[in-house]
């Protein structure tokens, strides 16, 4: 690695100066509701880190797939990219295989974060953010779409015939990565895998105050199905191989394969 590309290691640490930090809940009253606008982009990488279970390792995991899946030159596409954490990241696991990069987002304050970030790391030659409503996605014949956490944020009567529109424009043999946070139909089960995911949170320095005003925020934005209905809904899409690869309590991950005929 180039020694004067900033590593991703050093580019977190640069996250926790107090500018960068997720603060945006540690109010007594909230204004709005969730939304990815300028002040979220901006702590929106320290959000992640702190919000999302093993979101590192999920990536890791993603890199073994496609390594696995995927020929050199092969396009990936990275729908609701936010700050392109997801592609930086990708771009320094699997620079063999010469992959090219698409991220798509409707936040042009997210994208604008999102094209510094490839400066800081020198991946801007692979990597392009485009701004546009991923409901209206066009790559024919892509190789993989990638949907980390996005699939939540659409409303669920939409989410099928999104799902369809990408399985149309994969290639045969394509993939599709999906992480959501989900719910259990067992209530017992859903309140404590919602106190593990809140011990979660406070255990990376967030308040009761900010988890709770989080939620407040991102209820009626954010609104998860459970294992089996995404399960579901991947294969009304036409998806015929639809296995989870990762699961920790109330997040999981997707693999879902285009049949090659």
């Amino acid at each position: 690695m180039n020694p004067n590309v900033l590593s991703y290691k050093d580019y977190l640490i640069m996250q926790k100066k107090p500018n960068n930090r997720d603060s945006l809940f540690d109010v007594e009253h909230i204004k709005e509701d969730f939304i990815f606008n300028e002040r979220v982009a901006q702590v929106f990488d320290d959000m992640l880190d702190r919000s999302v279970p093993f979101y590192h390792e999920v990536i890791l995991s993603i890199a073994k797939i496609l390594q696995s899946t995927l020929q050199n030159g092969e396009h990936i596409i990275d729908l609701g990219c936010a700050t392109g954490a997801t592609l930086l990241q990708l771009s320094s696991l699997l620079e063999e295989k010469d992959f090219h990069y698409t991220g798509i987002d409707n936040s042009a304050a997210m994208l604008d974060k999102a094209r510094l970030k490839a400066e800081l790391f020198s991946k801007q030659e692979r990597l392009q953010f485009l701004l546009g409503d991923i409901m209206n996605v066009d790559q024919p014949s892509a190789s993989a779409f990638i949907l980390n956490y996005t699939l939540q944020f659409i409303r669920p009567l939409n989410r099928e015939k999104f799902l369809t529109r990408l399985f149309t424009n994969l290639r045969p043999g394509g993939i599709c990565i999906m992480s959501e946070k989900i719910i259990s139909h067992h209530p017992g089960l859903n309140r404590k895998y919602i106190d593990i995911y809140h011990q979660f949170k406070k255990e990376r320095g967030y308040s009761e105050l900010e988890i709770a005003k989080k939620r407040e925020a991102l209820e009626n934005i954010l609104i998860p199905c459970s294992l089996e209905e995404n399960r579901a809904m991947l294969q009304s899409a036409g998806f015929t191989e639809v296995e989870p690869f990762f699961q920790w309590f109330n997040f999981v991950s997707f693999l879902a394969v285009k049949p090659l005929s």
